[in-house]
């Protein structure tokens, strides 16, 4: 199968700015990559927004990488913190399963970075799902640890978890 590589397409359209519900669809381990800190353990999760994209009709995606870590000066930890609602216990440090987001709800606040290249949307924040609300559902999307061709990175590696279409209705948030 061929690799067709391609200039950046300049019609893409970033998520909108702003606050927006969202459900957690993906989480994927990226393995150890090479930082400015020497290498890391790192991941992505990805969250589908309730808005949809004009003329397209699917949902916008918005995904944020992460160092896989929970200690007190990582950037997972407190995004984790603030959307559940509560710090993490002293046992739940020692070891969060990172596949109970899958499915959970919550609200996305969405910035803007420009570059030369474009804009693009990036995660600011995470908070909990409105009290209430009716869970937002994945919509037709496929995890990247079920998609053909797939290849987990060596190592440590996240198993695939629950099918993220079938949500969970309760309103506490799963972790």
């Amino acid at each position: 199968m061929a690799i067709m590589a391609r200039s950046k397409s300049k019609d893409f359209t970033p998520a909108p700015e702003g606050l927006h519900r969202a459900v957690c669809v993906d989480v994927v381990d990226l393995g150890m990559l090479e930082t400015d800190f020497g290498k890391k353990h790192k991941v992505y999760i990805s969250w589908q927004l309730e808005e949809r994209m004009e003329g397209v009709g699917k949902p916008y995606l918005v995904s944020k990488r992460y160092t896989l870590s929970l200690h007190r000066k990582s950037a997972l930890r407190p995004d984790l913190e603030s959307w559940r609602g509560k710090p993490f216990s002293d046992e739940e440090v020692e070891g969060f399963d990172l596949e109970k987001l899958i499915g959970a709800n919550c609200q996305i606040n969405v910035v803007h970075n420009k570059t030369a290249d474009g804009t693009y949307a990036n995660v600011s924040a995470i908070v909990p799902a409105v009290r209430g609300s009716a869970p937002l559902k994945a919509q037709d999307y496929i995890r990247v640890c079920e998609r053909e061709g797939y290849e987990a990175p060596e190592g440590e590696e996240l198993e695939p978890g629950s099918d993220p279409s079938t949500g969970d209705a309760e309103e506490e948030i799963p972790f």
